[in-house]
């Protein structure tokens, strides 16, 4: 792992998803000085003219980047020569978001993937093969709590497979607040990564912020349970899923199915979170949209295939999301009684 630094001056970065994360990211980016072009929806785009971008954390950090200050598109600028592009668009969007870039940016681009799951990097570097596609890790929640106020709920450090640019950027990240570890090999730290996403499902089906969620003996151990089903596949697998708390993955399944009294005890490091902090899978559901299910776990039920076994409580969970999506987006459509 490296953090080495020696950005540019005024080091030119596009998001494209203009999401929490990449709200988030790019906002703190370019508080440290970078220029930074967000492309998203219309409809995240309005909030962020009319509102500025307000950015605070667990920590007490707080910043406002009045709208004034923000380069906002609904598409890609023609003629973009960023220094980099981090990729924040959902897993369902890759494809198209990775045509875009391709379409409009020159080869050779580095594009870090910000997102979830394991094969985003790789879906977006097949559409996009004239742009350098570099798979990263995004650790802690970030949640939009107001119209453009986005808050990290949660503690730990960006990571990323290692390459010579981000090498260069290193600087301008830890000026950000987002020091960036640079890894030769992420796949592990990627395998982490999802085993601890295997929560999201858990906390939106709960209807409870993630510190509450974890405090219920019920909603801890579902989630113990789809964890030690995924860790059983990698292993068998050959891989040993990276350590992203102080315990080791056993370790983990213990504490969480102690009793919750003795849980708030051990545990106290892990409830570290905002009372208000939620899952961007619990924020996907109650807004109707659909969620990254399929990236998550639906990526172990894919894995147990290849290896040609079963995955009966994943394989369930995205049955249960799905069924919770229909649900949302008939209620939508109802007509009002």
């Amino acid at each position: 792992m490296s953090t080495a630094s020696g950005d540019p001056p005024c080091p030119r970065i596009l998001v494209m998803g203009a999401g929490s994360v990449g709200c988030h990211t790019g906002g703190l980016l370019q508080g440290a000085g970078a220029q930074v072009d967000f492309v998203g929806r219309p409809r995240m785009l309005d909030r962020l003219r009319e509102r500025g971008l307000r950015l605070t954390d667990l920590d007490g950090g707080s910043q406002h980047l009045p709208p004034s200050s923000l380069r906002l598109h609904e598409q890609v600028p023609a003629g973009s020569q960023p220094d980099l592009v981090l990729l924040c668009v959902k897993s369902a969007a890759t494809e198209a978001a990775a045509a875009s870039l391709s379409d409009t940016l020159p080869a050779g681009t580095v594009v870090l993937s910000l997102q979830n799951g394991l094969g985003n990097a790789e879906r977006a570097q097949a559409r996009a093969p004239g742009l350098v596609v570099v798979p990263a890790m995004v650790p802690y929640n970030i949640a939009e709590i107001a119209p453009g106020h986005f808050h990290r709920g949660t503690s730990g450090q960006l990571a990323a497979r290692s390459h010579p640019q981000l090498q260069k950027l290193c600087g301008l990240f830890a000026r950000a607040g987002l020091p960036l570890a640079l890894h030769a090999d992420l796949r592990p730290v990627q395998l982490g990564k999802l085993l601890l996403n295997l929560n999201n499902p858990v906390n939106a089906l709960s209807g409870l912020p993630l510190r509450a969620q974890l405090l219920q003996a019920g909603h801890r151990h579902g989630f113990a349970a789809l964890v030690e089903e995924a860790l059983a596949l990698m292993r068998a697998d050959g891989t040993e899923p990276a350590r992203l708390t102080p315990l080791s993955w056993d370790a983990l399944l213990r504490v969480l199915r102690l009793p919750t009294p003795l849980f708030r005890l051990v545990a106290a490091r892990m409830l570290r979170i905002d009372p208000q902090a939620r899952s961007s899978m619990a924020d996907d559901l109650a807004a109707g949209r659909l969620t990254e299910i399929d990236a998550l776990c639906g990526e172990v039920v894919r894995m147990a295939g290849r290896l040609g076994r079963q995955a009966p409580l994943n394989r369930a969970m995205v049955e249960r999301v799905r069924q919770a999506e229909q649900a949302r987006q008939a209620a939508a459509a109802a007509p009002p009684s």
